[in-house]
């Protein structure tokens, strides 16, 4: 199974007016210009018709992840693999694909409950992306190929979810950290895999070995300087937005970023410099320390 990126989120909202008003206002995103006027809030990033799409339901919570795939046949291919593997899935109708604006898709649970899309035939609207706050573009690669970002999903059942992941949906290792919060040695700590995909990204998904109500530990955006991710801190301050984590530059991906409270109880990561990887000559590896600087979390 070849995954390539993360091409979509659907995101439950008891308001998603609010995340009409965060996504252009602080996220600096657009309104998908292409796409219908239904009720959803959709937001647009780069050359793909939208990234976000956010719609009307009785709790806050990420709803899904949509997972890109290389073509048809590795489609066909991934139906195969997920009936070896007695996984259960169900095909995506007609509307469903064309509201994703992608050509065929299947829908499945991981191990810890999160739901995923696997879809192949993305469109490409071109339409140019002009952002409300004057953010010239965001790193999603070549027409999006790199994805929107990368989703933290919870899993309390870590092992097992992870080699879901791996055996089952093709993603390989990146890094591994294990936190403990207490200086008791009885604390087993909570576990956290990094994972990517057939792309450059050091990591498009990982896992937390926790619950979350909102079905999201966080999201995260890549814009293309430190000035950009320096303005959009001074517009969470301004509009009192919780700060869940100063701003810090992670070790294992470089990123300098700071987190922030999303409209649906998530965080959102907002930052600029992640590596790039060349996956040929790369060995996954165990960090023991989050961040080099900064990001002093506030939960």
């Amino acid at each position: 199974m070849n995954v390539r990126s993360l091409g979509y989120v659907r995101i439950e909202s008891t308001d998603p007016q609010k995340w009409l008003e965060y996504g252009t206002e602080v996220l600096g995103l657009m309104v998908a210009p292409d796409m219908p006027e239904d009720g959803n809030v959709y937001l647009k990033m780069d050359a793909r018709p939208y990234r976000f799409a956010v719609y009307p339901g009785e709790v806050d919570r990420l709803a899904l992840c949509g997972w890109e795939l290389y073509d048809e046949a590795d489609f066909e291919s991934a139906r195969q693999d997920l009936e070896d593997a007695g996984v259960s899935y169900e095909t995506g109708s007609e509307q469903e694909c064309s509201n994703r604006r992608v050509r065929e898709l299947i829908r499945l649970q991981d191990p810890a409950g999160n739901t995923l899309e696997l879809y192949h035939g993305a469109d490409l609207d071109y339409a140019k992306f002009v952002s409300p706050l004057g953010i010239a573009e965001f790193e999603t690669g070549f027409n999006g190929d790199m994805g929107f970002g990368h989703a933290v999903l919870p899993a309390p059942n870590l092992p097992e979810v992870h080699a879901f992941y791996r055996d089952v949906l093709g993603f390989d290792d990146t890094d591994y950290m294990h936190f403990k919060f207490s200086e008791d040695p009885a604390d087993p700590g909570q576990g956290l895999n990094f994972m990517h995909v057939d792309n450059p990204r050091h990591h498009s998904l990982a896992l937390y070995q926790a619950e979350m109500p909102s079905g999201c530990v966080h999201l995260m955006l890549e814009v293309k300087s430190v000035d950009e991710v320096g303005y959009c801190l001074d517009r969470v301050l301004e509009k009192e937005i919780p700060v869940t984590s100063t701003l810090g530059r992670h070790t294992n991906d470089r990123m300098l970023s700071f987190y922030m409270a999303t409209p649906t109880g998530f965080a959102m990561e907002f930052g600029c410099e992640g590596l790039q990887m060349d996956w040929d000559n790369y060995t996954p590896t165990k960090s023991t320390l989050p961040s080099i600087w900064g990001h002093k979390f506030q939960m």
